[in-house]
């Protein structure tokens, strides 16, 4: 039994961390409920708020772990099942997500939301299983970009979009790329025959990059490294107002995450993706965990392709994904890399120029851990709090670093209230790019400027407006639940 007096200090416990996450301090909710848990842990509100905190955090597996502890101790808690369904989905485990979906409906049977979401799991499991019966087939089509003919594709007479020139038709000019930003500005689109164009351009420049990309920065010149936008167009636009247009003398790249939850990653890749045909040195992408076919489906990319284009141009972008580089070392010094280090030492840049990068993303090894893993403040490793991946300490980073010879590990995957964060020992940052994540974290953005002498200089930035499109608008249906 828990006696009033802790009951009491438990409610007011939770009572700030209500508070908290209602400003989006997460972290801060979740210190407070596990405060709260202290004092009665026979609460199930407790565990599930909690768990709720940990979702926003996209921490999937103690958010699990919190609302099944919420359902152990109040088995008709329904807000538990939606939260630890919604944390399952997350992990695209659909399946197990069913299930608890199944509860919600059957202990709020006249609850429409219930059943709409309930509807919308199934339709995304069927949706699965029948994928997975056709790959497993013998055969196929071969990829999309093989059998398109763009040139069939008529410009019709009354678009007035900026249009590709050059005596081939396809050559993608600074003129090009500016009159195209500006038409995503102001809401429009251009020919899907262009956008084909574009991608089947940006390919073959993917296709002969190594995995590992080395690339200097000379004496006297800089270089501008950026962390996730996931499709916050406007706050890509702004950073390029701050820090100039990408160039040869002004060059710079992003850590991966273009796409995904932000409702206007068409208008990002696009533009990411044209300027990078039109000066391939002005602009280096790596590959994040939200570059695959995966988390597209869930987290929005798919659809708003589909919805602003076709499902065609989305099966070439999941084949585009799987060739783009994976990390990169600046001046032999400074390691980049969207997620993080590994689950074993000895890694060398040697081992990850050889890894076979061409394919959806693994559930483990080394490419798994390079898109999805994360540091943690304490020695050694520790499971995930994703499900995927590993947690790496300021040891782990040491070792790395001075077996190959480099000075500091710069990484994203992470949203910062500051926009970035310093941490092993100053051996390690995280930078991410996306100012008020989703609409809702009220963070900063950052990126990191580097001269020749690799000292990295922070910048940071606040959002800025952009259309009433809320983010993962494209997004399946039963996530919306989530934001």
């Amino acid at each position: 039994m828990v006696d009033e007096a802790a009951q009491a200090r438990a409610e007011a416990l939770k009572g700030e961390a209500n508070e908290a996450f209602k400003g989006n301090k997460y972290a801060k909710a979740i210190i407070l409920y596990g405060q709260a848990i202290d004092e009665d842990p026979t609460n199930a509100v407790y565990y599930s708020n909690r768990s709720f905190a940990h979702l926003r955090l996209e921490n999937f597996v103690p958010a699990v772990e919190d609302a099944s502890k919420a359902i152990e101790v109040d088995p008709q808690y329904v807000k538990a099942y939606y939260r630890r369904g919604s944390a399952l989905l997350a992990q695209n485990k659909f399946a197990e997500g069913l299930k608890d979906f199944k509860k919600v409906a059957k202990l709020k049977p006249r609850d429409p939301d219930a059943q709409k979401k309930l509807k919308a799991c199934e339709a995304e499991v069927k949706r699965q299983r029948f994928e997975a019966a056709i790959a497993s087939g013998e055969g196929g089509s071969g990829p999309v970009s093989s059998s398109l003919d763009i040139a069939s594709i008529v410009v019709e007479d009354g678009y007035v979009g900026p249009r590709l020139g050059g005596e081939s038709g396809t050559d993608v000019t600074l003129e090009f790329v500016k009159a195209m930003i500006e038409t995503f500005k102001n809401q429009k689109s251009i020919h899907k025959r262009y956008a084909f164009d574009i991608l089947l351009q940006v390919k073959e420049v993917f296709k002969v990059l190594p995995t590992l990309m080395d690339i200097e920065i000379p004496q006297g010149t800089h270089f501008t490294v950026c962390g996730d936008v996931h499709g916050q167009y406007y706050d890509l636009l702004n950073i390029f107002e701050m820090n100039g247009f990408p160039s040869e003398d002004n060059p710079y790249l992003f850590n991966g995450d273009f796409v995904d939850r932000g409702s206007f990653s068409v208008e990002v890749i696009f533009t990411l993706f044209a300027i990078k045909v039109w000066c391939p040195k002005a602009i280096y992408l790596h590959r994040g965990n939200h570059e695959s076919r995966n988390m597209n489906k869930i987290y929005g990319f798919e659809g708003e392709v589909k919805a602003k284009f076709n499902e065609t141009m989305a099966e070439l972008f999941s084949e585009i994904f799987c060739l783009l580089p994976l990390c990169s070392v600046l001046n032999e010094k400074v390691f980049v890399v969207h997620g993080g280090l590994f689950s074993q030492d000895g890694v060398t840049l040697d081992d990850l120029r050889k890894l076979d990068r061409v394919r959806e993303p693994p559930d483990d090894g080394l490419m798994c851990e390079l898109l999805w893993s994360d540091p943690q403040p304490q020695n050694g490793r520790s499971p995930s709090k994703r499900g995927v991946g590993v947690a790496f300490g300021p040891d782990v980073s040491d070792r790395f670093l001075k077996a190959n010879g480099l000075q500091l590990v710069v990484r994203s995957h992470e949203v910062k209230d500051e926009g970035y964060e310093i941490d092993h020992k100053d051996k390690l940052v995280t930078v991410f790019s996306a100012p008020n994540y989703c609409d809702q974290m009220g963070n900063k953005g950052a990126y990191i400027r580097f001269e020749s002498d690799m000292v990295p200089h922070f910048h940071k930035f606040t959002a800025v407006p952009h259309p009433p499109v809320r983010p993962m608008a494209f997004a399946n249906g039963f996530m919306s639940m989530m934001m």
